[in-house]
């Protein structure tokens, strides 16, 4: 966990201390407060709380709230947990309604933006992912997740969001490691069909698309997969979270990083035999 985010969540925690020792009535021991909140709270779960040891939910701050005798305070509490939540959303809150909602928060930050820089090392991104390839990668979160099943509802949103391809004015410039050419994260007919895809997108004049081969030297280890934002902010995924930075050097950092891929990428015909060679790998011998 980043020290910012930490450091975020501590000073929401003693905002939540200072509402508790001094309510309208008089000071509330942490108990005494567990005791007003009723069910599901425990003296040790305000101590988590107010120690930045855990962070409480929307609902949750409303309760603080009124229970201390604050009410006011609640738009400062949730201004202050959305200005950090902004920068680490975890998957179990962001997926509690399913993935179609994640994918019509992202089409959101798409449509503002002009210009959309990718890496990824080991899926083919979602703007250029099939419809079939797209229903097996989500799926397959969504059983890790133990998530609700919205699938088709998150294919549909994830595919309509592939319409800025088509859009003049509009740059995608993304690149991928020869690595998610070969992930069998879906059957392997699916993947061939996924490679043709690739191949048939070189060359539109809003792509640029490039591959960064097995073969090649690097100057950086491919890492985990981001998107860069119009260079105003960078989506980073990992396993519990997304994170999503708009701090000038956290953009800045990504952006060298992916420069730096980038010399060790090729394009337009040579992407499309490091493509190629991929789909003939699918072919049964």
């Amino acid at each position: 966990m980043s020290t910012d985010y930490q450091q975020a969540r501590e000073a929401l925690g003693r905002r939540l201390r200072e509402l508790r020792l001094t309510c309208p009535d008089g000071r509330l021991t942490g108990a005494q407060l567990a005791e007003l909140l009723g069910a599901g709270w425990t003296k040790s779960k305000v101590s988590k709380l107010e120690n930045g040891r855990q962070t409480a939910d929307a609902e949750e701050l409303r309760a603080w709230a009124d229970a201390t005798g604050h009410l006011e305070a609640y738009d400062g509490l949730l201004a202050q947990l959305r200005g950090f939540e902004s920068h680490i959303r975890s998957w179990r809150r962001q997926l509690a309604s399913g993935h179609r909602p994640v994918q019509e928060a992202i089409t959101a930050e798409h449509d503002r933006t002009r210009v959309l820089t990718i890496w990824e090392n080991v899926l083919v991104p979602g703007m250029l992912q099939t419809a079939e390839y797209a229903r097996h990668v989500l799926t397959r979160h969504a059983n890790l997740m133990q998530s609700p099943r919205d699938t088709e509802e998150a294919v549909r949103a994830r595919i309509r969001r592939q319409d800025g391809l088509w859009e003049p004015g509009r740059t995608y410039r993304v690149m991928l490691w020869e690595g998610a050419l070969h992930s069998l994260v879906c059957p392997p007919s699916v993947l061939a069909a996924q490679l043709d895809r690739l191949v048939g997108v070189i060359g539109l004049d809003t792509l640029e698309l490039g591959i960064v081969p097995f073969t090649a030297s690097l100057k950086i280890y491919p890492g985990n997969g981001f998107w860069i934002y119009d260079e105003r902010r960078v989506v980073v995924e990992d396993w519990h979270a997304e994170l999503w930075l708009d701090d000038a050097d956290s953009v800045a950092t990504y952006l060298s990083v992916w420069n730096t891929l980038r010399e060790s990428a090729v394009y337009g015909a040579d992407a499309q035999n490091v493509i190629n060679h991929a789909r003939r790998s699918l072919q049964p011998r």
